[in-house]
């Protein structure tokens, strides 16, 4: 399955040194070497985050439910292992997003890899996300830096399916809410109501129109009658889902990323610099490139 999160690789030479279409940070390394991300898969056997969907009889609606106190731990020391800071207020929106789109996937089939970027004006920043179903992967990041200033706030869903090309959909939303996102992506391009709600500090919920939906009972939830759900309505198990946070980036996919840079502008790139740091346009992991390395790979993959 092809992977989500950047459309290519362009240059911007001055300030940040970002690429304006995947959000490849790239700096120059001098005296040190970056400590590399390492690439494996993910092991099964690993604990991961459990999410639930129920089927809620005469109502006809999926409900997906999940704590995330785990997901968020592995997020967090991600952080601290890549040394990101996260700006408190962009923290907050990544984890609600986080949640949603955890439990979007788990509503999703299996066959399905899934990514969205969220752009907000206030505050300015954008909150990426990607998931694959086969696999129960979760990763993002936010990005602070070099964001587009729009009229609205924009929200964009990227869907890939082995054997079909990967589908985009982008809907305007108001607020600094994630969950006003999902909703109105919802109502907007799956042309049905979906609603999330916060029970707990880290539980949350999704509940997703089916065939038949009774839409007023949907409407009409609350936080109090969604925690009440499992003695007033009849549920039937549907699945049960794990998810990891895990990206799985290593030196090779960042060189492919920065392989037509290194093509057109070999000096820009590197400058006198013999290595440069980048970071994961998907997770932010820290990576070191050295030009040698960078120049073998191009001549290799001709």
């Amino acid at each position: 399955m092809e992977s989500i999160g950047g459309d290519g690789c362009g240059w911007r030479q001055a300030g940040s040194r970002r690429c304006v279409k995947c959000g490849l940070a790239v700096g120059r390394v001098g005296g040190f070497v970056a400590r590399m991300a390492e690439s494996k898969p993910i092991n099964p056997a690993e604990a991961g985050l459990e999410v639930r969907t129920h089927f809620v009889r005469n109502r006809n609606v999926l409900v997906a439910r999940a704590e995330f106190s785990e997901l968020y731990v592995d997020y967090y020391l991600h952080l601290g292992e890549q040394k990101i800071v996260v700006a408190p207020e962009h923290d907050a929106l990544f984890k609600r997003a986080l949640a949603a789109f955890v439990l979007h996937c788990a509503s999703r089939p299996w066959k399905e890899m899934v990514a969205w970027t969220m752009n907000f004006q206030e505050p300015l920043v954008n909150v990426f996300l990607t998931g694959d179903n086969e696999t129960g992967a979760i990763t993002g990041r936010v990005f602070a830096e070099d964001v587009r200033q729009l009229e609205q706030n924009v929200f964009y869903v990227d869907v890939v399916k082995v054997g079909e090309p990967k589908r985009r959909s982008a809907v305007n939303f108001t607020g600094a809410d994630p969950f006003a996102a999902v909703e109105a992506f919802y109502a907007q391009s799956e042309q049905r109501p979906g609603r999330l709600f916060q029970l707990g500090e880290e539980e949350f919920a999704l509940v997703a129109e089916h065939p038949d939906c009774d839409v007023a009972w949907m409407q009409a939830l609350t936080v109090e009658r969604m925690r009440e759900l499992d003695k007033t309505e009849t549920l039937s198990l549907m699945e049960k889902r794990v998810y990891r946070w895990h990206c799985g980036c290593n030196q090779e996919r960042m060189m492919e990323v920065l392989a037509p840079v290194m093509r057109q502008d070999a000096s820009g790139l590197f400058g006198d610099e013999e290595k440069i740091e980048i970071r994961c346009p998907r997770c932010a992991a820290r990576h070191a490139i050295t030009r040698e390395a960078m120049e073998a790979f191009v001549a290799r993959k001709g």
